[in-house]
């Protein structure tokens, strides 16, 4: 933060609680269009049994992250459906049931002076699942109340890039970080009101911001003098 800084906002020293994101909320719930499904009813013999497991591939199959589309408000209750629905029908070895995953990310808020920290999701709308795609995977996919396709052009499923798993898989190893991202809404040049504190009411344009401890500096005209005064980064808003 800036050694000029001459004037210090009131910190907040509420304890933060963490509120997960409401899910399932029926009153938001955007329908997914689900296809018609068909399997063949036939009945397959001990040769035909035989024959499909002496094709199954033999060790570890290949897998590939990709990103399905689910009805909005009920990314929760879909990706635990099909963990259930992947252990019945005996997938593991081609679903990675660790890693159905509806990717959130820790943000820390202040409303009415009291910091919370809340999980928002990053990709509302869709889960992703590290999966290898086959017949029954895919028909294990489909078959799942709630989901309606992989993502991909021409409705073939395109795997994610690297540097999207990357950030997945790291949002949630630091699921547990104590030092969660802070909500700012602004940024450095922008019109901000100050809504609590000192200099409540006034209006000034943002400096620099610390995204770290959340302390912005704002130059607020006193006494006709433009002067930097440091703030909470909760203490103000746009304008």
């Amino acid at each position: 933060m800036d050694d000029e800084l001459n004037v210090t906002g009131a910190n907040s020293s509420a304890p933060a609680v963490v509120e997960p994101e409401i899910d399932d909320d029926p009153s938001e719930v955007i329908p997914v269009e689900q296809k018609p499904l068909s399997r063949a009813s036939a009945v397959s013999t001990e040769a035909e049994v035989a024959a499909k497991k002496a094709a199954e591939p033999q060790g570890p199959v290949q897998m590939d992250w990709y990103i399905l589309k689910v009805q909005s408000n009920r990314e929760r209750s879909i990706a635990d459906a099909l963990k259930r629905k992947v252990a019945i029908e005996g997938l593991q070895k081609y679903v990675d049931v660790d890693n159905i995953l509806v990717p959130t990310e820790k943000v820390t808020e202040f409303k009415a002076g009291k910091k919370k920290i809340v999980e928002r999701k990053l990709y509302p709308g869709y889960i992703v699942v590290r999966m290898n795609i086959n017949d029954d995977s895919w028909f294990a996919i489909r078959e799942t109340s709630g989901i309606g396709d992989f993502t991909g052009a021409g409705g073939k499923p395109q795997p994610m890039l690297a540097h999207e798993i990357a950030r997945i898989v790291q949002t949630d190893e630091e699921v547990s970080d104590d030092s969660p991202k802070l909500d700012i809404k602004f940024k450095s040049g922008d019109r901000v009101k100050v809504k609590d504190g000192t200099f409540e009411g006034f209006e000034g344009e943002v400096g620099t911001i610390d995204p770290q401890s959340g302390k912005v500096q704002v130059m607020i005209s006193i006494f006709g003098r433009s002067t930097p005064v440091e703030l909470e980064y909760w203490q103000v808003e746009g304008v």
